[in-house]
């Protein structure tokens, strides 16, 4: 539909099994014709993103997500035992077989962090379920992956919404989607549990206004109303990403009328590129 004068990239960003909106969120590019020259994920972001690399469309995402329940991804459930995140490596597997990044038809990057630097490790190369894994271990929740001689984590814990991620592959617009927009809220009261928890909410706002800067366009699911631990909602969430996605999808479709930007890539010492 559109002809390729500009490089736009999408970032898909993390928020738990929030991110079966971002599923909605395709749904609605494909509906008008939307392509994407780079994409890239941080946790949910990532597992979706990938298969979104891979040339998988909605309804092939749906038809693989809508059986899968909280035990298939989360095995091992022991209080206060973190489980392995082998689930998340085995939908993959299924699905896209045991490959690497490169064997993906649209380029793609898996952002997570490594535990031993404290670095933010963009992974555009290398085994997809592994670096997938890594960007999805939730600290406390999931084990961390090793990958290389890396300790992986959760990407969110640097870049929940990996918006600049695409600038350095050449991009000259990015559509990010935004599934935890209600991330931040207060509290009025004194004890300490509930400051620290406001605390961390507050840490979690601050990593994503990165992505909001480096977003040219942003969508941003009504989520609020769903847990990001719990599938329950799923079609609901799906619904809520394609009204996010539908409401913008002028200005999105406007960015491929724009001129090439001059390239002016973000710099970063604290990311790490495998590529």
């Amino acid at each position: 539909m559109f002809g390729k004068k500009v490089k736009i990239g999408i970032a898909f960003g993390g928020g738990g099994t929030r991110g079966f909106s971002h599923l909605g969120a395709i749904k609605a590019f494909e509906e008008f014709g939307i392509k994407f020259d780079y994409i890239s994920g941080t946790s949910a972001g990532s597992l979706v993103g990938a298969f979104y690399a891979a040339g998988y469309s909605y309804k092939q995402m749906y038809n693989i997500i809508k059986d899968i329940k909280e035990k298939d991804i989360r095995k091992n459930i022991i209080p206060f035992t973190p489980s392995k995140i082998d689930g998340v490596g085995d939908i993959i597997i299924k699905n896209l077989g045991d490959i690497n990044i490169e064997d993906l038809k649209i380029p793609f990057s898996a952002v997570a962090v490594d535990i031993k630097t404290t670095k933010e490790v963009c992974i555009c190369k290398g085994n997809l379920a592994k670096a997938v894994m890594g960007s999805c271990a939730v600290p406390g929740v999931f084990q961390p992956v090793l990958f290389d001689d890396m300790i992986l984590c959760d990407g969110g814990l640097q870049n929940t919404i990996p918006a600049d991620i695409p600038r350095y592959f050449d991009c000259d617009y990015v559509v990010s989607v935004d599934v935890n927009k209600s991330r931040t809220y207060g509290t009025d009261s004194t004890k300490l549990l509930d400051v620290l928890f406001c605390s961390v909410r507050i840490l979690m706002k601050s990593n994503a206004i990165r992505g909001y800067v480096n977003s040219d366009v942003i969508i941003t699911p009504e989520t609020k109303r769903f847990k990001s631990t719990k599938t329950d909602g799923m079609d609901d969430m799906i619904e809520e990403g394609y009204k996010a996605a539908i409401d913008v999808i002028p200005l999105i479709i406007d960015l491929f009328k724009k001129r090439k930007k001059k390239k002016e890539k973000p710099h970063n010492p604290d990311i790490v590129f495998i590529k």
